[in-house]
């Protein structure tokens, strides 16, 4: 339901906007942007994004095919089966879902885009077999949902890849304040559910894992920031998540295989669901992606951004950070036009600049909750998302805040 009213939401102040920029401003190209936008991200929509993710999918379902006969998805769920029973009491102890929301989490740690995707909507999907109400999401959903749009990560590889292509004198000096910020948003979101769904946050289990995770994030940064050099960093990110990367697939392969399971029946069975699901989500993929289109080309963004900007200007403060307010808008909506926008600021003010940095960190304290949700609830046929947008939101806010201080303590 929620997604029903962003989506229309998105044509009416879009139509509203180049109607006033027509009459007022005379801009008699308005429309026309608007249209070939709408035609651009419907081809980019499927071009782009849904076809190419058909390989990876087929990839990455048939590996984690091959993980479930191995055994491996199995053992995560026992492994972190305690924690995740709190969180996640609708799911059954050592239920599959719970192996595979772990891979997703560990995925997304390291920025392992390409293999998070396949496997959180493996994940979903998991949690959909669970679900009584098909057409609604679940608690488990929500929480899963919710932690993973957080974007908790402690590899932002591509960041720092962007920053060193733009001639950063420091391309990984982000690495820190991005994991800060990331790891900010993710809490607020489960304490936002946990408190929604009344989970009992005081278990000595929820307190134990949730220090655990702290401590480990904690002592990445620490050895990071005290044993390693800024170019030390950057070689070990990449090295050490595309290691994970190619390791996932090699265990579950000698897992199988010392199980004695057809390993390429298991990958061939498991692939099958790749372009099924890509299929699938063509016609979220393109409600979603074009209505942002027109959202951002009706110039509505800016307008936004500018209000903010006289806003804070009242306020006798420090305004630069207003000016990265439309990537904080954009990213729960667009990777790519955030993206953009990250880019253009590091080009124009430098990548070293204050506001380079902070749009760095910005970009990498949130995902794209919009479209994430649509993929994701796409792909199981949920249409009523309940609170899980709303929840998502404040989380992504949350990060969008600590990004933003921790930018000045940082590089102000």
């Amino acid at each position: 339901m929620a997604l029903n009213y962003i989506w229309i939401s998105f044509f009416v102040i879009a139509f509203l906007m180049a109607l006033f920029k027509l009459i007022f401003l005379g801009d008699t190209e308005i429309f026309k942007q608007l249209i070939e936008g709408v035609f651009d991200s419907s081809k980019s929509s499927v071009m782009d994004i849904a076809l190419p993710l058909v390989g990876t999918m087929a990839f990455w379902l048939g590996i984690m095919r091959v993980g479930e006969k191995a055994g491996a998805i199995n053992f995560l769920s026992r492994v972190v089966g305690p924690f995740f029973q709190r969180l996640f009491p609708e799911v059954p102890k050592n239920h599959p879902a719970a192996g595979q929301m772990m891979m997703n989490f560990s995925a997304n740690l390291l920025g392992l885009d390409n293999a998070a995707t396949p496997i959180g909507l493996k994940a979903i999907a998991g949690l959909q077999e669970l679900n009584p109400h098909k057409e609604t999401a679940s608690n488990a959903q929500i929480m899963f949902m919710v932690l993973h749009a957080s974007g908790l990560t402690i590899l932002p590889i591509s960041i720092i890849a962007q920053r060193a292509i733009l001639g950063s004198h420091d391309p990984t000096d982000i690495f820190i304040p991005c994991i800060i910020a990331t790891y900010v948003a993710t809490l607020v979101g489960l304490l936002v559910v946990a408190i929604k769904q009344k989970i009992n946050l005081a278990d000595r289990v929820v307190i134990s894992w949730l220090f655990g995770l702290t401590a480990f994030i904690a002592f990445i940064v620490w050895y990071f920031a005290v044993y390693l050099s800024k170019e030390q960093i950057g070689t070990v990110s990449k090295v050490s998540s595309n290691l994970m990367l190619f390791a996932i697939p090699v265990a579950f392969i000698l897992g199988a295989l010392r199980k004695k399971v057809n390993v390429f029946e298991a990958f061939i069975e498991g692939a099958i669901g790749g372009f099924e699901t890509s299929v699938k989500i063509i016609p979220y993929l393109v409600a979603m992606l074009v209505g942002v289109s027109v959202f951002r080309n009706s110039g509505a963004l800016t307008y936004v951004a500018d209000g903010f900007k006289w806003i804070f200007g009242h306020f006798n403060m420090d305004t630069r950070f207003t000016d990265v307010i439309p990537i904080a808008i954009l990213r729960p909506l667009s990777a790519s036009g955030a993206r953009g926008l990250m880019l253009d600021n590091m080009k124009v003010h430098g990548p070293d600049s204050f506001i380079g940095h902070l749009s760095s960190v910005l970009y990498g304290a949130a995902d794209t909750t919009f479209y994430m949700v649509a993929l994701y609830f796409g792909s199981i046929g949920v249409k009523r998302t309940r609170y899980v947008i709303p929840a998502s939101l404040i989380a992504d806010l949350a990060g969008v805040i600590a990004a933003i201080l921790i930018s000045y303590l940082f590089f102000g």
